[in-house]
């Protein structure tokens, strides 16, 4: 599919020295869910503030739907709606008076049908009269969202969304991602819960200490970077690996309670095989359990790696 955004070679250093962001590019295609990970402090949201015009870059540039963010201005930012992390939302305006509002700063015309489909949706139609002053946390997020999604954009970038919000609104949200999805939105969320990310996102982008260091398709990520492990939990402790089973490439674990059979990425595991040739040693198996590598598994991995091998 077409680029919707296309990112080439933006940086942000400022003029204590820090490198905030490292040159990095990016194509993000129209309609999908882009996941962009990564640790406190290694860029996540420098990376977004550019994009959505709010942090000016050191070099590069940057289109949305064809706009330069920096020359065409208000046409990029009308096609982008963010959620950011902080609630920056007025306190003493109503929640429909706040979202009705934002939809007019981006020139679209008033339109209640869908503010208040909009307020339903994401839970807030019973306090669409409440001041923002009165409301919980969670509930500012959800007018945080409104806001974000006031002027229709067809670019959405979500922030840590979801982080330290309860288990209702992180429903409510996902559902809506989904349905702004099926509506053709494209979608570029930051978070913390990687299961989020494993189960809404087409394509996986890691950032560490700056720097984008991956970008891959999720399930080709999975296919590569992951690991399936069997664990066989023995009747009688090993020594060591049997003769019989060097083939396999097991690893004794545990004072040689368990054999250990782990296949990278795209390899093939031949249990069957594998436990005939034990039963043919006479090897007892007391216990077995699989585990398949998440992509939280992955991210650790690559993070913790990158930053061993930084200077």
């Amino acid at each position: 599919m077409p680029a919707i955004i296309s990112i080439v070679g933006i940086a942000k250093s400022y003029a204590s020295g820090v490198e905030a962001l490292q040159p990095t590019s990016l194509d993000i295609a129209r309609g999908e869910i882009f996941a962009l990970l990564g640790p406190n402090g290694a860029g996540k949201s420098t990376l977004i503030n550019i994009v959505c015009g709010i942090v000016t870059p050191s070099g590069g540039t940057v289109t949305a739907d064809g706009h330069d963010i920096v020359r065409d201005y208000r046409a990029a930012r009308s096609k982008i709606g963010l959620v950011p992390q902080e609630l920056t939302t007025s306190a003493y305006e109503t929640v429909w008076d706040t979202v009705a509002f934002s939809r007019g700063l981006f020139g679209r015309a008033p339109n209640p049908a869908y503010v208040g489909g909009l307020l339903r949706g994401l839970s807030l139609w019973e306090k669409r009269n409440s001041r923002i002053m009165t409301l919980s946390g969670g509930m500012k997020r959800r007018v945080m969202i409104a806001k974000a999604l006031s002027h229709e954009p067809e670019i959405l970038f979500l922030d840590e969304p979801t982080a330290g919000v309860d288990v209702e609104l992180r429903r409510d949200m996902w559902n809506l991602v989904r349905e702004l999805r099926e509506r053709g939105a494209t979608i570029i969320l930051t978070t913390h819960y990687i299961e989020e990310a494993e189960e809404m996102a087409d394509r996986i982008g890691v950032i560490n200490q700056g720097r984008l260091i991956l970008v891959e398709d999720k399930t080709t990520l999975m296919k590569k970077l992951g690991k399936r492990r069997l664990t066989l939990h023995l009747r009688q402790p090993l020594r060591a690996v049997p003769a019989g089973l060097q083939s396999w490439g097991l690893q004794l674990r545990d004072d040689g309670a368990n054999l250990v059979y782990t296949v990278e990425g795209d390899g093939s595991m031949d249990v069957s095989a594998l436990l005939k040739r034990m039963s043919e040693l006479s090897i007892e198996i007391r216990d077995l359990h699989t585990h398949q590598s998440s992509l939280e598994d992955i991210f650790v991995s690559l993070v913790s790696n990158r930053t061993r091998e930084a200077p």
